[in-house]
């Protein structure tokens, strides 16, 4: 990335978090517009938002720093409810979509999966930010950002699957469930055993800066390890944060200053990501504003409806019962952003109706950023959710 484009990108991130703050606006909503705005003004902005920048550069550290918050007692109470939003819920999700795309739309069957499949992946960058900021309940966070880190994965398998197929693969049910297989447990194994590695070096020295060092090695080496040996690395970066996060040797990682880098280091990434996305939206705005858009929109809504009252249901009587009230904002607040749209942008260009898949999956995030993000903190207060304590 040119120093010059660089800097540019951090001014604009400044000045966008000043604004929004004082406008009390969501932050990624206000940097999507502030890359609308950029596209018309006479800067070179010499950076696209390609699949390589956001596998290799931007998504590690927004896995790795969402997971090492979370508790690791928390994660794993609830993790009954999330496994089965982000695997069940993210195939009932794309089965709507891609029956309704093809059916509404005529798309071809294999387009339509593909994108049934990338879509199911939510972002919760827009929503966690706005949790923040409002002090919601903790329960309600832990549910939206877990699920979200959770069914990241789960899409990114499963589309790597389809697009296996849709270039030939000849892959029986036992073939397709040991690559599913692999791709899962590897990518669990390979990140949690290259952060447990690193924290013992860690554990070696009081240096704090050696110590978080440590720390964005261990983040980029498990997902580029998993992704290199064809595991997933998500799921890698997300057992790596986890068992970061939650070490509790008094000689490991310092807390305070590890956690301090690491939401400098997610600010730097969204800052990016939504800037390049609305530089993006600007340049595609007119064919995403179509009838079809709006169709499209629509079956992502319902899929994301159906999934999460649906599998939330078999919980209603015991101890991990969902509240109606989250249950809501899990639908509203399951918006798109990144992982969609590189896995969209990743397509072979040969794939019939790859620039439709593209032009739809930035109409969906485009929705997810606008009006679902700007709406969430009402829909949030209005839901009485806020903790009593913030109020």
């Amino acid at each position: 990335m040119p120093m010059a484009t660089f800097g540019i990108l951090l001014l604009v991130a400044s000045i966008v978090a000043v604004i929004s703050r004082r406008l009390r606006l969501p932050y990624s909503v206000a940097l999507v517009a502030a890359g609308i705005a950029l596209a018309f003004l006479p800067v070179k902005i010499e950076l696209q938002l390609t699949p390589a920048l956001i596998f290799n550069v931007l998504l590690p550290p927004l896995i790795f720093e969402a997971a090492v918050q979370i508790p690791w007692a928390q994660f794993r109470r609830d993790l009954p409810v999330t496994l089965l939003l982000a695997i069940l819920g993210v195939a009932i999700s794309a089965t709507i979509v891609a029956l309704g795309v093809h059916a509404l739309l005529g798309w071809a069957w294999i387009g339509a999966i593909l994108f049934g499949i990338l879509i199911g992946a939510t972002d919760p960058v827009a929503v966690i930010a706005a949790f923040k900021e409002l002090k919601v309940e903790p329960r309600l966070a832990l549910l939206v950002e877990a699920e979200s880190l959770l069914n990241d994965g789960t899409a990114a398998v499963g589309f790597s699957i389809a697009l296996a197929v849709a270039g030939g693969a000849m892959l029986g049910p036992v073939a397709i469930a040991g690559m599913a297989g692999w791709t899962i447990c590897g990518g669990l194994v390979i990140g949690a055993a290259v952060a447990a590695a690193m924290l013992l070096l860690a554990g070696r020295t009081d240096d704090h800066l050696v110590e978080i060092t440590l720390t964005v090695i261990i983040a980029y080496g498990s997902f580029l390890i998993a992704e290199a040996t064809h595991a997933s690395g998500i799921l890698a970066a997300l057992a790596a944060g986890l068992v970061v996060g939650n070490r509790q040797k008094d000689n490991a990682v310092s807390r305070a200053p590890m956690l301090a880098f690491w939401e400098y280091a997610a600010f730097l990434a969204n800052s990016i990501v939504f800037i390049l996305i609305g530089l993006e939206v600007s340049q595609r705005a007119p064919a995403m504003f179509g009838a079809a858009a709006w169709v499209v929109i629509a079956l992502v809504m319902v899929g994301r409806a159906v999934a999460v009252y649906a599998l939330c249901l078999p919980f209603r009587q015991s101890r991990l019962a969902v509240q109606m009230r989250h249950q809501h904002v899990l639908v509203w607040g399951g918006l798109r952003g990144a992982l969609a749209l590189a896995l969209a942008l990743s397509l072979p260009v040969e794939l019939e109706g790859r620039d439709t898949v593209i032009v739809a999956g930035f109409a969906v995030v485009a929705f997810s950023v606008f009006a679902q993000g700007l709406t969430m903190p009402a829909l949030v207060r209005r839901l009485g959710l806020i903790r009593k304590e913030a109020e």
